[in-house]
């Protein structure tokens, strides 16, 4: 259910090809997390087909690249070792239902609340970007489909110190599809951590996808740590994602 969620959802924005037993997407952003392939449930792929899965990405000038929830092809992973495929990590699923669902508030001298205009959307993804490790700069595009990310079904929570104005973390719930939401995208500033934050935007999120019908809400987080603040607001392990990847 949730690989073909994201079949669904992972080529909006992007290039798409079929490839062996792979789909392969392609982002206009050479960003290696925005190009990956993903396998077929069962794939288990030839030599030649792995083969022309990463002659297609190096024609494209991308980083030949799967994600995937290893449950859906259990021999991949192995067959693309063989082929010289590297693993770059391995992620773990969580799932949470509204029946396993415990909301959390914002924290005092905060608010989490939907960006209301292009500006809070800029001023959002730049607070993402920074507490991600990237650069603050918002490209004005970028900007702009965050915003327009609205109407394809994304929504998309910030929080804001309510003492200075300043938007301080942000993420997303993206599109709704037979049911299913991923949760995406939650990064507090390092200077605001700590205080429930990230907590408080993930229920937000997953609170307002319940309300729109979704059933079940999932997301990966980076490690442990993090795991735990999604596990105080009912995501529960689920499986695992691996990346990996040919230099």
């Amino acid at each position: 259910m949730i690989q073909a969620y994201v079949r669904a959802t992972a080529p909006r924005g992007r290039e798409t090809e079929r490839v062996g037993p792979f789909l392969a997407t392609y982002s206009p952003d050479d960003h290696p997390m925005l190009n990956y392939a993903i396998p077929d449930d069962g794939a288990q792929p030839t030599p030649a087909e792995i083969d022309a899965l990463t002659a297609a990405y190096r024609r494209r000038g991308r980083l030949p690249r799967l994600e995937y929830f290893t449950e859906v092809a259990p021999g991949l992973e192995e067959l693309l070792v063989e082929a010289g495929y590297a693993l770059e990590r391995r992620v773990p699923l969580m799932t949470c239902t509204p029946a396993g669902f415990a909301d959390h508030p914002a924290p005092s001298g905060y608010a989490i609340r939907e960006p209301e205009s292009g500006e809070d959307y800029r001023r959002m993804r730049s607070a993402q970007n920074r507490a991600y490790g990237e650069p603050a700069d918002v490209t004005e595009e970028e900007a702009e489909r965050a915003e327009k990310s609205k109407a394809a079904g994304v929504t998309s929570a910030l929080a804001e110190d309510l003492a200075t104005g300043e938007i301080v973390g942000g993420g997303v719930a993206l599109e709704i599809v037979d049911g299913t939401t991923e949760i995406a995208g939650i990064g507090v500033l390092d200077t605001h951590r700590h205080r429930g934050l990230a907590t408080a935007l993930t229920a937000f999120l997953t609170r307002d996808a319940y309300a729109k019908g979704a059933h079940t809400a999932f997301l990966t987080p980076g490690d442990a740590g993090i795991a735990r603040l999604y596990a105080r607001v009912g995501y529960r392990p689920a499986g695992e994602c691996v990346h990996l990847s040919l230099g």
